[in-house]
């Protein structure tokens, strides 16, 4: 039974991308770019749902969008509306008396207004500046009534919209973390590499003239993973890792105990900078070179540690970013 009805409805989805009207929905998209208030959507019952949906994607996506109920709207706050500001009334039918309600109250306010609607016959399409006809076969509903398809084109339409209004205006990364410090999204995109870096006492510096059988407890207490070779400014000239350590011991055995850090030292390194998103550092460290740490650096001068353990504790992966895309 599963199979058949899902069978149906990618039918159904199929028939609404292969009919809906492009150049149409390419003049609601430039609607949407010259509002130069806010983009307003309002419906009933599950269309409602979808009007909500679709204002917070906006809203977290760069777009000035706002939800208004019609109930709310006619008890007062229909008074935030202006006549910079458009308003999408979202309906399969156009019959709701509470849509077409709103319209002919947005009429007499002089605000504009798109009405979405799966039915050519609708009166509400009279009542709107401009209609966008949302094509459906029909409900996967045995009966067609339930709300099932119809609002599932409604949201497929307005993401479609929405993801078209983030590229159109350039909106970048640094913007989507801003408006998303928090939970699963914010740890990847929001938080920088200084949020999590080791720094100060917390680094296991060393010269380059000192052996290597000095800097060993260095090592070992800072638990970093590495020693950073510096000179007396500050500046990195090496890096010698754990796994450097095992396979100098493993060719050369102890004498190599007794060698300055300049001879065992990594001159070419991979680093981050302080204001480099966690997400980033992470993408390079599971680059071509897969390497554990990252020194952060202020031009060349070492201002701190990023570890690949810092960034998973934190919850970030790459995997998680690739569900954000």
């Amino acid at each position: 039974m599963l199979r058949e009805i899902f069978t149906r409805q990618r039918q159904f989805i199929n028939y609404f991308f292969d009919s809906l009207e492009m150049d149409r929905a390419e003049i609601v998209l430039n609607e949407f770019l010259a509002c130069q208030g806010m983009i307003v959507f309002t419906g009933v019952g599950k269309s409602g749902i979808i009007a909500d949906k679709l204002a917070k994607t906006m809203m977290s996506t760069g777009t000035r969008a706002y939800h208004l109920p019609p109930l709310d709207a006619v008890h007062g706050d229909i008074g935030m509306l202006t006549d910079k500001d458009l308003v999408v009334l979202i309906s399969k039918s156009g019959q709701s008396d509470e849509v077409i309600n709103i319209a002919k109250l947005m009429k007499k306010r002089g605000v504009r207004t798109i009405a979405w609607v799966s039915s050519k016959t609708s009166p509400l399409a009279s009542l709107c500046d401009l209609v966008i006809y949302l094509p459906i076969e029909r409900e996967i509903c045995p009966f067609d009534l339930a709300p099932t398809t119809s609002t599932a084109i409604q949201l497929i339409f307005g993401d479609v919209i929405a993801v078209a209004l983030m590229q159109a205006k350039k909106f970048s990364i640094d913007q989507y973390a801003m408006n998303h410090p928090a939970g699963g999204i914010g740890k990847m995109i929001a938080e920088r590499v200084e949020d999590i870096m080791s720094k100060g006492d917390e680094l296991p510096f060393c010269a380059k003239d000192q052996l290597l059988k000095e800097v060993l407890v260095e090592l070992s207490q800072k638990r970093c993973g590495c020693l950073l070779v510096v000179d007396q400014d500050g500046n990195l000239e090496g890096i010698f890792t754990d796994g450097d350590l095992r396979r100098a011991l493993e060719e050369m055995g102890e004498a190599v105990l007794s060698f300055p850090m300049q001879q065992l030292q990594t001159k070419e390194w991979l680093f981050a900078t302080k204001e480099m998103l966690v997400l980033d550092a992470l993408k390079l460290m599971e680059g071509e070179r897969k390497v554990m740490m990252l020194p952060v650096l202020d031009g060349s001068k070492v201002v701190g540690l990023v570890h690949l353990h810092h960034i998973l504790s934190k919850g970030v992966n790459l995997h998680e970013e690739q569900k954000i895309k």
